[in-house]
């Protein structure tokens, strides 16, 4: 018995010496480069990064900001489409949740021209270096997936020569066809679609345009409202449930969480004078959840703005600066350019909750 192993084994092992490994992947096609691209970054504000200890948004990658309603995931979206278009990355906005206002693009930095109706004054359309999309045409879930995967193609073909970064405003404002078809938004059907279709289609073609011999990198920014599960027990803390989305959750590289989970934990910021007041800025929380880019997660609060985000200092710098910068902004509610600044109490909103 020993006797025939080791001859086995000697059999193998000069079977092996006139192998040849690199012959036999060229004829199994299998030698194509495996090298995937430097990472990089479509850059969000200094007071961001700070925070959350990144650059920015990695670039080949499926992120997630997720939280509850105005807690500052469309200021981080917003950010990023600012930064890819002064970077010649194309932004592509993918608008579901039905929101959207440009002029908040505009505040922001987002360059946008109006498109005027002479004879009424009336804004008919906006123009740029962008491309947008919203709910009179992507009807469902296979539809935005479909019309990513349009747009990837068109840039293989040679028809659209640029970096996308598609901007998902948001997850769960959407059903799937099934859905739509039997007019009964079902959850589990959504997910299921969204598994199928970003899972197994979208999240592939944006990995593989990480791969060196690809012109080109794609990146996904997606919003998702947090919903939650109503506690079992009256003193139980609610658990979370991305409404119509929880599979994205996976699928993404890194995911963002702003406030908390059960509320969105907010503060906000006043100018006050003579019972006149305007909220100029929130304090929000943010944390990093998941990350397969860096490894790292943290916590921390930043401030959000009309005008992106600023650093929540201890000194409060920042604030400072900022209320400097755009008090004559508030002027016209005021009265003048000097005014009390109140910070409310954290806001403990109840949380959005589905059956």
């Amino acid at each position: 018995m020993a006797k025939t192993k080791s001859l086995n084994e000697a059999v193998s092992q000069e079977l092996k010496s006139k192998f040849d490994l690199g012959k036999f992947k060229d004829k199994k096609m299998l030698n194509q480069n495996v090298k995937f691209k430097t990472q990089m970054w479509i850059p969000v504000s200094q007071a961001l990064q700070d925070v959350i200890s990144l650059p920015g948004i990695p670039m080949g990658h499926i992120t997630l900001l997720r939280g509850h309603s105005d807690t500052g995931k469309t200021t981080a979206l917003i950010e990023a489409a600012v930064s890819a278009q002064k970077r010649g990355i194309l932004p592509v906005l993918i608008i579901t949740e039905m929101k959207f206002d440009f002029s908040h693009l505009k505040t922001m930095g987002f360059e946008v021209k109006e498109v005027v109706d002479e004879s009424t004054g009336e804004i008919t359309n906006y123009e740029g270096f962008f491309i947008y999309a919203d709910r009179s045409t992507l009807q469902s879930v296979e539809d935005v997936s479909a019309f990513i995967l349009d747009l990837m193609d068109e840039q293989k073909k040679g028809n659209l020569p640029y970096d996308l970064l598609f901007l998902w405003d948001s997850i769960g404002s959407i059903p799937c066809k099934l859905s739509l078809e039997s007019n009964k938004n079902n959850n589990e059907w959504n997910a299921g679609a969204m598994s199928q279709q970003f899972g197994n289609f979208v999240n592939q073609k944006i990995v593989l345009s990480r791969k060196e011999n690809y012109p080109y990198t794609n990146t996904l920014l997606a919003v998702n409202k947090v919903w939650v599960e109503k506690p079992a027990m009256p003193m139980e803390q609610p658990k979370m449930k991305n409404k119509g989305g929880n599979t994205m959750y996976f699928d993404a590289s890194l995911v963002v969480t702003f406030g908390n989970i059960a509320n969105a934990s907010t503060n906000k910021i006043k100018a006050v004078k003579n019972g006149k007041e305007v909220e100029f800025a929130k304090r929000t929380k943010v944390s990093i959840d998941k990350n397969h880019i860096t490894g790292i997660s943290t916590k921390g609060s930043v401030i959000m703005t009309p005008h992106g985000f600023i650093a929540d200092d201890k000194n409060k710098k920042a604030l400072e600066q900022y209320k400097k910068d755009h008090s004559e902004e508030w002027v016209t509610v005021l009265g003048s350019g000097t005014f009390d600044v109140i910070e409310e109490d954290t806001i403990e909103d109840v949380a959005t909750t589905e059956d």
